[in-house]
């Protein structure tokens, strides 16, 4: 069993932690609102700090999953004064593979492991243990780390150096992008065409078309249901990060502009928190 510390306890980082408390490793929390720290103590077996470097002080592997460069920055140099040399920085926030590849130098220079190592499958991926991790770094500290994010993860895979975890996150949000504006396409021109959308449904999904979005998001999708998911604030944050990348390595990602206005007009319709599959109700507001 490990010595850990979590930075971060939101809708993922709560539930992750929680599964390492499950595990039974030793973890020590921190969380910007003092209140969901002390919330999260009283559901799992656990120590809370009102310090990062607190929290981080012993530990062998310190994990974050914070809100963007700005606080991952703020929290690794926090962190880092208190880490013993040895031990590993694992980072699950989605940022800029920049910021990964700075972390990791400052790491290196202070004697400690880094790991850019984003996730994938959302809050109920979370809640299950379920999730993906796509990892940047070293190899030696990838199988370190490894086993202990095994308590909330199904699937881990190192991509590369450091930033390729943050990049392979690009790709994802690009497909997850993509998808969830040709299914509200569909499910949108199924209701125009009178159709029995659960049997379009039933049909479709057992074939190309299947997608985990579909799958899960159909149903609340044709009935109009966004309360609950990865929020449209939260992916035109990914969607930010992975246009500026673009515009460094000159990809071209039409699709993936054009998705990221659509979403800015469900923040225009009040959508800020609104689960991403609301890409459907921009194409059924009522015409002006």
């Amino acid at each position: 069993m490990a010595k850990t510390a979590f930075i971060g306890l939101g809708v993922m980082g709560g539930p992750m932690a929680g599964h390492l408390a499950r595990a039974g490793h030793d973890v020590a929390v921190y969380n910007r609102t003092e209140e969901k720290a002390r919330d999260w103590a009283q559901k799992h077996k656990g120590r809370t700090y009102t310090s990062v470097a607190k929290a981080a002080e012993g530990a062998d592997i310190v994990f974050s999953c914070v809100g963007n460069d700005r606080d991952l920055r703020e929290v690794f140099d926090a962190a880092s004064t208190a880490m013993r040399k040895g031990s590993i920085f694992v980072d699950h926030t989605t940022a800029s593979a920049e910021i990964a590849r700075e972390l990791a130098v400052k790491a290196e220079e202070r004697g400690l492991g880094f790991l850019d190592a984003p996730v994938s499958g959302g809050q109920a991926g979370a809640e299950a243990g379920k999730l993906t991790v796509m990892a940047g770094g070293e190899p030696s500290w990838f199988a370190e780390a490894q086993p202990i994010m095994a308590a909330y993860a199904a699937n881990m895979t190192l991509i590369g150096p450091a930033g390729s975890g943050q990049l392979a996150k690009m790709v994802n949000q690009i497909c997850i992008a993509g998808v969830l504006q040709g299914l509200a396409e569909g499910l949108h021109f199924a209701k125009r065409a009178d159709l029995d959308i659960e049997k379009v449904i039933a049909a479709i999904s057992k074939g190309a078309a299947q997608s985990w979005q579909m799958e899960n998001r159909w149903k609340t999708m044709s009935e109009g249901r966004f309360d609950f998911g990865f929020a449209v604030d939260w992916m035109r944050k990914d969607l930010g990060l992975v246009l500026d990348e673009a515009e460094r390595n000159g990809a071209q990602l039409d699709l993936t502009e054009l998705v990221d206005r659509y979403y800015g007009d469900v923040q225009a319709m009040g959508g800020k928190r609104w689960d991403t599959s609301s890409l459907i109700a921009r194409l059924e507001r009522p015409k002006a």
